[in-house]
């Protein structure tokens, strides 16, 4: 399903060694244990975990404490952290390094949901550049020898770009890397990623690696980013949705170990099924699990000869058995469909209007009646 091939490229982040420049980014109600360990079997890299709300995690909120847990299978582990406030921020890589929790810490300034962006949060925070310097400053220093990295985009729309300013504070405050999704807020997942803005970024920051991030559905998209764009590594989101083998793709593509496959009907219902399983383990509930893998179903049926009944089934099945017996009805000797499984995947929408704080855009500095609404932000995202 895959041609294109590069020289072998690790890639190094701070002390952690990895084997291919491959990155899993974060994805709300995505990412969690169950789904790394799935996307681990099949190649290597580095899985990132859901985000993170800072705050939760100061508090010891059940939920955060639960999705910052790692199966003892996972190394390198990898925490990504929301926040707006320094001092919060900074306690909470405090409590991830001084209890273990992780090997490396990501901040999130990329997320452009309104709830986040309307407080300031998420992409909507590098505009403010001296409150976005702070909080990677005080990050890392609270980090220590724990690698420390920053996720973010262009920006909050084209007149209103951050991304060069914000990678180089982040390079200057000591980030051991910067990863770019070339997209600005107001274009949500809308359209076709800049990848020149992530040649632009490697251009400005030198010392430390920068990774791109957007429109990676194969591993032929990831050669291609990098060729084009000179950067260090791949982070890789909806591509993988439905498809947690596109990682042995790029294992192989990028000179690693990894497991290409014959992504038959049987072999995708496999898979399946062990995603299934490892949510019911994740969740030591098999309800629960059953309840979370219907969202993956469209997913990873897209373009196989599955039945709108068996469909419906796996989107309501309650149990592992109920699971069992609808993959069986499927022909299971069905092949890989071609282009119709290709493509984009998950969210995408139109591009509009960034949800911001009053008066957001009018000045780089963050005015002091702003503070309290901002700290509203975590408060609303407490949880995870």
């Amino acid at each position: 399903m895959t041609l294109a091939t590069a020289p072998a490229r690790p890639l190094r982040i701070g002390p952690i060694d990895l084997d291919v420049p491959v990155v899993l980014a974060p994805m709300a109600g995505i990412t969690n244990t169950a789904f790394r360990r799935l996307c681990r079997e099949y190649g290597a890299g580095l899985y990132v975990s859901e985000m993170i709300t800072s705050r939760a995690l100061v508090e010891r909120n059940e939920t955060t404490m639960r999705l910052i847990r790692h199966h003892e299978s996972e190394t390198p582990r990898s925490i990504q952290l929301y926040g707006v406030d320094p001092k919060t921020i900074a306690e909470a890589v405090r409590i991830i390094v001084a209890e273990d929790h992780a090997d490396h810490i990501d901040l999130n300034f990329g997320c452009p949901v309104p709830k986040v962006t309307r407080r300031g949060g998420g992409a909507a925070l590098p505009w403010k550049s001296k409150l976005f310097a702070d909080i990677v400053d005080q990050a890392v220093k609270a980090a220590g020898d724990v690698p420390l990295t920053v996720k973010m985009r262009k920006g909050i729309d084209r007149d209103h770009l951050t991304f060069l300013d914000a990678g180089r504070a982040a390079e200057d405050a000591g980030a051991a890397a910067v990863a770019l999704h070339a997209r600005t807020a107001s274009e949500f997942y809308s359209g076709f990623a800049d990848w020149n803005a992530i040649g632009e970024l490697k251009q400005a920051v030198t010392s430390v690696p920068v990774l791109g991030n957007g429109d990676i559905w194969s591993a032929d998209d990831a050669v291609r980013m990098m060729s084009q764009t000179d950067c260090d590594g791949v982070v890789v989101g909806r591509g993988c949705l439905g498809r947690p083998w596109l990682f042995g793709e790029l294992a192989t593509a990028f000179g690693g170990e990894g497991t290409t496959v014959d992504a038959t009907l049987g072999f995708v219902a496999n898979a399946f099924r062990r995603h299934a399983e490892l949510l019911v383990e994740f969740f030591e509930d098999e309800d629960r699990g059953c309840r979370d893998v219907r969202k993956h179903v469209s997913w990873y049926f897209k373009g196989y000869p599955v039945g709108g009944d068996i469909r419906t089934g796996l989107a309501t099945a309650s149990s592992l058995a109920e699971i069992d017996d609808l993959l069986g009805r499927l022909d299971h000797t069905a092949p890989y469909p071609g282009a119709d499984a290709e493509g984009q995947r998950g969210r995408s929408g139109h591009p509009k209007r960034t949800a911001l704080p009053d008066k957001w855009l009018e000045s780089r500095e963050l005015a002091s009646s702003a503070s309290e609404m901002m700290r509203g932000a975590e408060i609303e995202n407490s949880g995870g």
